[in-house]
């Protein structure tokens, strides 16, 4: 019987403009977060880039996986 795991992480982030473009512009592919959680959990940095403002990257956001595969990224209010 497969164990199918759904899993949500729920962090912040404050990152500048150019913190991030190393991510924007391919020279770096993935970001490490600590959850709120205390967890250390790495994801690909393309799904932030809808979320960049002209400060940068700044909000809360919750990512939730199915058996350790990215399956969303959301800021949340």
């Amino acid at each position: 019987m497969l164990r199918l795991l759904l899993m949500k992480y729920f962090f912040s982030i404050r990152m500048s403009i150019d913190e991030f473009m190393p991510y924007y512009e391919g020279r770096a592919s993935t970001i490490i977060v600590i959850t709120d959680q205390g967890l250390k959990v790495q994801f690909p940095a393309m799904h932030l880039r809808k979320y960049i403002t002209r400060q940068g990257i700044i909000g809360n956001f919750c990512l939730e996986t199915h058996n350790n595969k990215f399956l969303s990224l959301t800021k949340l209010k």
